[in-house]
């Protein structure tokens, strides 16, 4: 399944919560976010970024949900504890938890695919890429 292409500007009280003194966030948080989940029924359905972790890596990390656009657009930032469900590939011996929120919509986070993301991560990654 293909991530959802959405993305929004976050709120200036919500870059102000992110860099206030003792705040648990990055020195220079991103102004736009994009929606994590995977293809979703946009009118009924919350998108969803991943803002930080909690303060244990089994916390519940911090979240921003929005709906709607422009000036009808909704949001809320809150901490949503993470999906407990786990991808364990006998063959290999992987592990791998989803990286979503509890309760999300649609498939884990091992099944979303971001095309965008892949290429620039080939770019990066000296030696993987056609031209390295």
């Amino acid at each position: 399944m293909l991530q959802c292409t959405a993305v929004t500007l976050l709120p200036p009280d919500a870059v102000l919560r992110l860099t206030a003194p003792g705040a648990d966030g990055p020195d220079d948080p991103e102004p736009y976010v994009l929606c994590e989940l995977g293809t979703h029924d946009t009118p009924h359905t919350a998108h969803a970024a991943y803002l930080q972790p909690g303060r244990t890596p089994d916390s519940a990390a911090l979240w921003f949900f929005w709906t709607g656009s422009g000036p009808a657009r909704t949001h809320r930032a809150r901490p949503a504890p993470w999906c407990p469900a786990v991808l364990r590939r006998l063959d290999s011996g992987l592990v791998q938890r989803c990286s979503l929120f509890d309760h999300h919509p649609a498939a884990h986070s091992w099944d979303v695919t971001d095309p965008l993301g892949d290429l620039v991560a080939d770019r990066l990654v000296p030696g993987d890429s056609p031209e390295g």
